[in-house]
Protein backbone atom coordinates (compact mmCIF):
# COMPACT_ATOMS: atom_id res chain seq x y z
CA UNK A 1 0.00 0.00 0.00
CA UNK A 2 1.48 3.43 -1.17
CA UNK A 3 1.35 6.35 0.93
CA UNK A 4 -1.89 8.59 -0.37
CA UNK A 5 0.23 11.73 0.76
CA UNK A 6 3.11 11.11 -1.45
CA UNK A 7 0.62 9.41 -3.99
CA UNK A 8 -1.94 12.94 -4.08
CA UNK A 9 1.92 14.97 -4.40
CA UNK A 10 3.39 13.39 -6.99
CA UNK A 11 -0.30 13.81 -9.16
CA UNK A 12 -0.37 17.13 -7.92
CA UNK A 13 3.41 18.30 -8.85
CA UNK A 14 3.00 16.07 -12.44
CA UNK A 15 -0.19 16.41 -13.69
CA UNK A 16 -0.47 12.92 -13.53
CA UNK A 17 -3.79 11.07 -12.22
CA UNK A 18 -3.29 9.36 -8.82
CA UNK A 19 -3.78 5.94 -10.74
CA UNK A 20 -0.18 7.09 -12.74
CA UNK A 21 0.68 8.09 -9.55
CA UNK A 22 0.75 5.30 -8.47
CA UNK A 23 2.08 3.40 -11.09
CA UNK A 24 5.37 5.39 -11.11
CA UNK A 25 6.17 5.66 -7.55
CA UNK A 26 5.31 1.37 -7.77
CA UNK A 27 7.81 1.12 -10.57
CA UNK A 28 10.43 3.50 -8.77
CA UNK A 29 10.21 1.34 -5.76
CA UNK A 30 10.37 -1.80 -7.46
CA UNK A 31 13.69 -0.54 -8.81
CA UNK A 32 15.45 -0.01 -5.40
CA UNK A 33 14.56 -3.15 -3.86
CA UNK A 34 16.05 -5.10 -5.96
CA UNK A 35 18.58 -7.19 -3.87
CA UNK A 36 22.24 -6.58 -4.10
CA UNK A 37 23.33 -9.54 -5.52
CA UNK A 38 20.88 -9.01 -8.63
CA UNK A 39 21.79 -5.41 -8.95
CA UNK A 40 25.52 -6.21 -9.28
CA UNK A 41 24.91 -8.99 -12.03
CA UNK A 42 23.09 -6.67 -13.99
CA UNK A 43 25.21 -4.18 -14.34
CA UNK A 44 27.78 -6.53 -14.66
CA UNK A 45 26.20 -8.14 -17.69
CA UNK A 46 24.88 -4.52 -19.17
CA UNK A 47 28.33 -3.49 -18.82
CA UNK A 48 30.10 -6.52 -20.36
CA UNK A 49 27.75 -6.50 -23.13
CA UNK A 50 28.80 -2.78 -24.13
CA UNK A 51 32.53 -3.57 -24.27
CA UNK A 52 33.60 -2.48 -20.87
CA UNK A 53 36.34 -4.44 -18.85
CA UNK A 54 36.21 -6.07 -15.33
CA UNK A 55 38.29 -3.83 -13.94
CA UNK A 56 36.51 -0.72 -15.68
CA UNK A 57 33.16 -2.28 -14.67
CA UNK A 58 34.25 -2.83 -10.53
CA UNK A 59 34.94 0.65 -10.43
CA UNK A 60 32.03 1.31 -11.90
CA UNK A 61 29.54 -0.53 -9.96
CA UNK A 62 31.45 0.18 -6.64
CA UNK A 63 30.83 3.73 -7.43
CA UNK A 64 26.88 3.31 -8.49
CA UNK A 65 26.54 1.17 -5.17
CA UNK A 66 27.18 4.34 -3.07
CA UNK A 67 24.65 6.18 -4.67
CA UNK A 68 22.20 4.24 -4.73
CA UNK A 69 18.49 5.04 -2.93
CA UNK A 70 19.90 3.06 0.57
CA UNK A 71 23.94 2.73 -0.15
CA UNK A 72 25.06 -0.76 -0.46
CA UNK A 73 28.33 -1.30 2.08
CA UNK A 74 31.26 -0.52 0.39
CA UNK A 75 32.53 -3.74 -1.81
CA UNK A 76 35.73 -4.68 -2.48
CA UNK A 77 36.23 -6.10 -6.30
CA UNK A 78 36.61 -9.63 -4.23
CA UNK A 79 33.60 -9.32 -2.69
CA UNK A 80 32.18 -8.31 -6.49
CA UNK A 81 33.66 -10.98 -8.32
CA UNK A 82 32.49 -13.45 -6.14
CA UNK A 83 28.57 -12.28 -6.42
CA UNK A 84 29.54 -12.38 -10.20
CA UNK A 85 31.41 -15.74 -10.83
CA UNK A 86 30.00 -17.47 -7.54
Amino acid sequence: MLDPELVARVAGSTGLTEREAARVIGDVLAHYDEPLEDFVRRRHASLQLHGARNDEIFRTIRGELGTRLVAAPNLTERQLRRIIYG
